[in-house]
């Protein structure tokens, strides 16, 4: 039912690039996927996944309030906030960021994030200062009232389980003039099932390496492929490594040497690429507007989205 209510969400907010007035608007990193294939739900069947003694059904899986725990091993106890949430409107952060923060590719991993960061963003969504270029992004939208309804101590206490975490490498980058063509699924793609290849062009191909073990299962251990242009992963290191070039400053001047991130400034290695360059194309259009949002924008105001893809390529090989 879930799903079925996502797609029909979707295909309503279908909106074309059109919409920014930018010729260069990196739609690869925003799928809409509205319509989305039906997957087959197997209801009140027992599910598995690789190295778990754990056995839920689809409906479990998908419970807003109540977030698939296959490994526990993985990390601490989790706070109610984060595994259970509030009904109606405050869902399990676990649901989405999953238990370990690793995140998916519609969202961010929350996994060693600074607190009073992650408390911060939340806040700038509830309030719209955080937004996004493509405004009807279901993602986005979904956060909303989320972010509206959680109370500050549910918040405090989720932010805090999230930033004592270990980001986990989740990414495994690819470089190259091809790639496998892609199929629509639920703001996210996946490889044609048979395994047909097409020019990369300026794009980076990401996707989940089992689809229905995230998409259905929300199973915290599945990786993620970033197919990246040939040459993009130096011209990053390039972009991000050198002071005094597009942007006026290296990033690890704030980031930190590593980029694991520095006092309250958030990590940005190891980072989904298509994460990377949203929050890069939403900044420089003027969606975000949080206060650490405006200390970027004079970096990011030079950038184009070809310069975006090539930084989100370097950072994506970095250790998290």
């Amino acid at each position: 039912m879930l799903f079925q209510k996502w797609c029909v969400a979707a295909a309503l907010l279908c909106v074309t690039v059109a919409v920014t007035a930018q010729s260069e608007f990196p739609a690869w990193a925003y799928p809409l996927t509205p319509q989305a294939p039906k997957l087959e739900m197997e209801q009140g069947v027992i599910q598995k996944v690789p190295g778990s003694d754990v056995g839920l059904t689809i409906s479990q899986t998908l419970d807003r309030f109540s977030a698939a725990d296959w490994h526990p091993s993985d990390h601490p106890a989790m706070p109610l906030s984060v595994s259970n949430g509030r009904k109606p409107d405050a869902w399990a952060c676990a649901y989405c960021h999953r238990p370990t923060g690793s995140g998916g590719l519609e969202n961010a991993s929350l996994a060693g994030l600074p607190a009073d960061y992650i408390v911060q963003q939340v806040k700038d969504i509830a309030s719209g200062v955080r937004n996004t270029a493509l405004p009807k992004r279901v993602p986005h939208i979904s956060k909303i009232p989320i972010s509206q309804a959680v109370t500050d101590d549910e918040l405090r206490a989720a932010a805090a389980y999230f930033s004592s975490l270990k980001p986990r490498q989740m990414l495994i980058v690819k470089e190259g003039d091809m790639a496998p063509k892609l199929q629509q699924r639920l703001f996210f793609f996946s490889p044609t099932d048979d395994g047909a290849q097409e020019p990369i062009g300026k794009r980076i191909v990401e996707y989940p390496e089992d689809y229905r073990r995230f998409e259905l299962l929300h199973d915290a251990r599945v990786k993620f492929v970033a197919h990246v242009p040939s040459g993009s992963i130096k011209k990053g290191e390039l972009l991000v490594r050198a002071p005094g070039g597009k942007t006026e400053l290296a990033c690890a001047s704030c980031h930190g040497a590593n980029l694991q991130g520095l006092g309250n400034i958030p990590s940005i290695a190891g980072r989904s690429p298509s994460y990377i360059v949203r929050q890069l194309w939403d900044i420089k259009q003027g969606a975000r507007n949080g206060a650490m949002a405006v200390l970027m924008k004079p970096v990011v105001g030079a950038l184009d989205s070809n310069d975006m893809l090539n930084i989100a390529a370097y950072l994506a090989t970095l250790p998290p």
